[in-house]
């Protein structure tokens, strides 16, 4: 059996469907058909029940998902050990979400460097989906993400609680409106609380899903937002900005995802680290 089918057999069962999966593949519904029929006729048994919702898995196919798992993360770690750089003990990979990576994963850039030299590090951003169903396959060892889900063999240590406060410009030299209030997307739980707090608010005139990008945004032209209370830290205390006494704040968590089958020698330098530069963005 080679690893594309074990991925493609993973990724009908994320996706409950062989049509997603040969979309997410980038390969034809045909393709991911022959794969997973070869793949049924090696171990003797269906794994599938297809059907016009789709297909789950029967009870082979529940066997078999922790050995496939298995499978692709070998592989990954396998990969990465032939392509180890020269004077180097091991390769790290990690992912995080584009609003964690400035400043949290610099600092742990840095520190790595200072206190791990003898490993060699590799670096992604992508969005919480993406970086789930990598450290899953295999293909990271962490992700740092806002809000972990659950997945099959993979463990989410709190890496560090935030708040996420409602803030306004103050050097405006207007009365600000509803209207000069910039929605930022923090994820579907964060919405579903901020709609309950302001029930009455209206859609937003602006809407802005990268945070950094929202106040550089209010800073040029007034306004406010929800933003990371350390990320705007620097504003409050110069004055540029303000909480908005009496508003609501929520809860912000920053997660490391790793696979219940890391290394927890390595597991345990990039938790140090991650929460050594956590100690320095908050």
């Amino acid at each position: 059996m080679d690893v594309a089918m074990a991925r493609t057999f993973l990724e009908v069962v994320k996706t409950g469907s062989f049509v997603n999966a040969a979309a997410n593949l980038h390969v034809t519904q045909t393709a991911v058909s022959a794969r997973i029929r070869v793949l049924e006729e090696q171990l003797e048994r269906p794994l599938f029940i297809r059907n016009k919702a789709g297909a789950r898995l029967t009870p082979a196919g529940e066997h078999f998902l922790r050995f496939a798992t298995t499978i692709v993360q070998a592989w990954e770690r396998g990969r990465s050990a032939v392509a180890l750089p020269a004077g180097k003990e091991t390769v790290v990979t990690l992912g995080a979400e584009l609003s964690l990576w400035n400043p949290l994963l610099k600092h742990w850039l840095l520190w790595m460097r200072r206190e791990c030299p003898e490993i060699a590090v590799q670096t992604r951003i992508a969005g919480a989906d993406d970086l789930m169903d990598r450290v899953q396959d295999g293909s990271l060892d962490v992700a740092v993400l806002y809000a972990a889900p659950r997945r099959l063999g993979v463990v989410a240590e709190l890496l560090f609680e935030e708040k996420l406060v409602l803030v306004r410009t103050t050097r405006t030299g207007r009365e600000l409106t509803p209207e000069d209030h910039v929605r930022i997307d923090w994820g579907d739980e964060f919405a579903e609380r901020y709609q309950a707090a302001f029930p009455e608010q209206q859609s937003p005139v602006m809407s802005i899903s990268y945070g950094p990008l929202a106040l550089d945004y209010i800073l040029v032209v007034g306004g406010s937002g929800y933003f990371r209370e350390g990320f705007v830290r620097p504003w409050l205390e110069d004055g540029s900005l303000e909480i908005v006494p009496g508003s609501p704040e929520f809860s912000y968590s920053a997660y490391a995802v790793h696979s219940t089958k890391a290394d927890e020698g390595v597991m345990a330098r990039i938790r140090t680290g991650l929460r050594a530069a956590a100690a320095l963005t908050l």
